[in-house]
This record gives C-alpha cells, structure tokens and sequence, in this order.
C-alpha cells in the first residue's frame, strides 16, 4: 500500500520545496530592507571599484599585502576624486545662495530700473516676459527653494560624511576580495562559465563607460565652461559650471542650455566680443570634446543608442537618486545580457555553450576585462 505523502500532487517532497521557496523569498524580501539603506553607498563603491581597478592592480603588484594594498587604493581614491567632488557640492551650495540673491536685487527696485536703462534691448525683452511672468515673484520663490536647499546641504553634512565612510568600508573590501565575491557569485548564478563571463564583460563595460564616457566627459565640460565663465567676469562661475556639467549627463540636454543664454545677454548687453568668443568656446571646444575624449577613455566598449542611454539615465535618477546614474544603465546592460543569454541557448537549437562558441568573442565579450 502506497504511502499517503505519496499520492495525489501535494507529496511531502512538493510541500517541503514550495515552504522553502516561500520561506527564501521572504528572506530575501527582508535582506532587500536591509540591505535598501546602503544601495548608494553600494552601488558607487562598486563603479569606483571597477574604474580604478586598473590602478588596484598595479598597486598590488608592488605591494604584496592585500590589506595594505586595498587601503592604499581606498587613500587614492578619496584623494583624487571623492574629495574634490565632496568640496564642489558645498561650494556650489553657498555659490547659489550668493547668486540668487544678487539676481534678485538686480530685479528690484533702483538695480532694476538703472538696468533696463543701461541695456534698453534687455529692457524690453523683460517687459516682454513680465507681461506673461511675474518675474520678481518667481525669483523669490527660487531663492527661497533654493537657500533652503543650500541650508540642507550643510545640515546634510555630517550623514554626507557618514555615507562616504561606509562607501570607502565597502570599496575596500571590493579591492581586496573581489576575487572571493565573484566566486561565490558564480555558484548562485543558473548560467554556465561562458555565460557569466559574458554577463560580468557586459557589468563592466557598462559601468566603466558610464563613468569614463557620461561623468568625466561631462565634468570635463563644466570645468571648460565654469572657466570660461571665470575669464569673462560672468557671475557665479563655479556655479554655472556645475550647472552645465549636470545638463551634460542628460543626453539630448548639455552645456549649450547655459552657455547660449549668456552669449545672448552678453549681446544684449554690447560686449559682443565677449559674446563671440563665449559662443567659439561654447560650440568648438565645449561642444566637441565629447567626440574626443569618448574614445580616449572608453576605448572599444561598447555604447549604447542614445534612446536607451536617455531613459536609462533619467529613469534611474528618478527610482535611485544619485546612484541612478550607475544604476539605470547598469540595469539595462544586466537586462540585455540576459535576454542575449536566452538567445542564445534557443539559437538553432543548441545549447548554450554552442551558441557561445559561435559568437565567439563579438559584441560585449571581446571587451577588455
């Protein structure tokens, strides 16, 4: 007589896999609210790493001790870039304020009055638009977002100063066992050798170009700006760089939305040599360094369509925050991978390893590690 676990669908076996699949999922549900706070500092800590790992590696090659070496890559880091970046926020922060508040006297009053006199074309382009805007009442609005944005910033410092700590804890660790965590990675992943490989080359690539080819392209181009602004004796340089090397993340969007509008006032206001040369730096140098440096530091990596870049950037911004940035496209990249993964196990009917072989080392896979 058969055993009565053994009859019918519902087996002791079936039970016993569904209450451990149930009880894994809420597992991982719970590591995702843990783990939830510390995605930012996660997801940069990884981009740096991959970035700077060419550096790592020589490092390591002339210091033998992993730990000494990690630290030695973590101390680089935060010298050359974190800090920086860290000291530009702040700036530009106290840059806005000052700025706003300039503007806003400018548009008030005697400065308002004394100004649309000295400039009658700016005159009557301001008539023209506070016939529609009420331009007085939109500045204080803005300077008054913007001042207490200025003011959460510096309150915001200390928690800044805590993320980057943690940030710099887990960056360490990706130096010093990355090679463990791939491992380990590995054995929970459903691919093959091949296929992890591939989708590891398709990680990397698209990190790498993110930040070689989206973020340094375009804090190449704010610095360009912000120091033509600088010579030109516009206000707010700092600031305006900032700006434009934000609007350069975007595609479609870039430097021009800021750069345009100041040639065009600095018509207005009669210094059309000012004018002229703001608009040759503006289209020759800013414009074009995009096509230079990309291939310089992304080299033969792959890039993607602007349409997908777009979404990928500005959606990710929008879910993540500032780790969308890395995020979003890493997304679509990890997304791709493995829709290519299935392709090619279903290609002619073959396996996976097959379809791999036949691939060879096109797309993503012939990229340098």
């Amino acid at each position: 007589m058969k055993d009565n676990n053994q009859l019918g669908w519902w087996t002791r076996e079936r039970i016993m896999t569904i209450a451990l699949f149930l009880i894994t999922a809420v597992a991982l549900a719970l590591c995702f609210l843990v783990v939830q706070p510390f995605i930012p500092a996660l997801t940069w800590a990884l981009a740096l790493a991959i970035v700077v790992m060419p550096v790592h590696r020589w490092i390591e090659s002339r210091i033998t001790q992993p730990n000494v070496a990690a630290a030695a890559s973590v101390v680089l880091v935060a010298v050359t870039i974190v800090a920086p970046s860290y000291f530009i926020i702040q700036s530009v922060a106290r840059e806005v304020t000052v700025g706003v508040d300039q503007i806003r006297q400018k548009l008030e009053g005697e400065s308002s009055h004394s100004l649309r006199q000295k400039y009658p074309r700016l005159g009557r382009i301001l008539a023209a638009i506070e016939r529609r805007v009420d331009i007085q009442q939109t500045v204080q609005q803005a300077a008054a977002a913007i001042s207490t944005a200025a003011v959460n910033v510096v309150r915001g410092s200390v928690e800044g100063v805590l993320g980057l700590l943690v940030m710099f804890f887990f960056l360490f660790f990706f130096f010093r066992d990355r090679v463990e965590a791939i491992a380990i990675l590995r054995r929970f992943l459903p691919l093959t050798h091949d296929e992890a490989e591939m989708v590891f080359l398709r990680v990397n690539d698209t990190v790498y170009a993110t930040i070689n080819g989206t973020i340094v392209v375009a804090f190449v181009q704010g610095i360009l700006g912000g120091l033509m602004f600088w010579w030109l004796g516009l206000t707010a340089p700092f600031l305006w760089g900032t700006v434009m090397a934000v609007l350069s993340l975007v595609p479609i969007l870039g430097a021009f939305i800021v750069w345009i509008p100041a040639a065009v006032l600095l018509a207005l206001q009669g210094s059309w040599i000012k004018a002229l040369i703001l608009t040759a730096w503006g289209s020759i140098v800013i414009g074009l360094i995009d096509n230079i440096l990309y291939p310089l530091l992304v080299g033969k990596r792959i890039r993607l369509h602007i349409v997908p870049v777009f979404i990928a950037l500005v959606g990710g911004i929008m879910i993540f925050g500032g780790s969308g940035l890395i995020l979003g496209p890493l997304i679509f990249a990890l997304t791709l991978a493995l829709l290519e993964v299935w392709q090619q196990r279903t290609a002619a009917g073959g396996t996976a390893e097959d379809a791999l072989e036949k691939t060879g080392s096109t797309g993503s896979t012939g990229a340098a590690k």
